[in-house]
């Protein structure tokens, strides 16, 4: 009988390749969980960021761990020393300044469109609804939601203009406003007028005069600029 080889076993098909999405939204997971550690004072000023302790801490490898502080130092929320690390910026007065310069550059263009332009569906109510919850959280003392409500308003500010370019750049400065107040959160803000800040602004973008409604934007970032360098004076006293 003629010699008849033994049929191999079929093999098992090889695993797929793991998609490349999958390690984005890892690594945008990690990101959003730093970027939340940051803007929340989990890391105090100063202080150094190690890859391997993050990722231990977050069950991940270093890879997306070492993407993230890369895109966090170039949205300017870490700061990298050559040979050193990894760190969270000490914000100055210089810092302060230019933030408020860069954002009030942001918010009176889109001051500007949302004026000149057909107003988008629920934009004054929502504004309006936020202000209520400034309202709310101012007085029972809440100062983190005002400063989340804060962010809430210029935001939507933002977004009704319609420029995803404009939003792009505003998401940088913002995070950069949040890690400012998240540093010097524990003064107390003292800025009652806050409230009426708000309130008027948004009575002027729902208005016809933009040169009223720049003036307002423009008192109003002064108010948070003077503040802000106060605060930080009093911090590191």
């Amino acid at each position: 009988m003629p010699y008849e080889p033994t049929p191999s076993a079929p093999q098992a098909p090889s695993a797929p390749p793991v998609p490349a999405v999958r390690r984005t939204t890892l690594t945008s997971q990690v990101a959003e969980q730093i970027r939340a550690d940051l803007l929340t004072g989990k890391f105090p000023p100063g202080s150094q960021l190690g890859e391997a302790e993050l990722a231990e801490s977050l069950g991940v490898s270093r890879g997306p761990v070492r993407e993230t502080l890369a895109q966090l130092v170039h949205e300017g929320l870490l700061l990298s020393r050559p040979h050193r690390g990894v760190f969270v910026p000490r914000p100055g007065e210089d810092d302060i300044l230019d933030i408020f310069f860069a954002r009030e550059a942001l918010e009176a263009a889109a001051v500007r469109r949302v004026i000149t332009s057909p107003t988008p569906p629920g934009f004054l109510s929502s504004l309006d609804e936020t202000v209520d919850e400034i309202a709310r959280a101012a007085g029972r003392g809440d100062w983190p939601a005002v400063a989340d409500l804060d962010v809430r308003f210029h935001s939507l500010l933002i977004e009704a203009a319609g420029s995803p370019r404009l939003s792009r750049m505003f998401s940088t400065v913002i995070a950069e406003t949040r890690l400012c107040l998240s540093l010097i959160a524990d003064v107390d803000p003292d800025r009652r007028c806050l409230l009426d800040e708000h309130r008027e602004l948004a009575r002027m973008v729902a208005g016809d005069d933009v040169d009223a409604a720049l003036a307002a934007l423009s008192e109003h970032f002064a108010g948070a600029t003077a503040t802000l360098r106060n605060r930080l004076r009093a911090v590191r006293r």
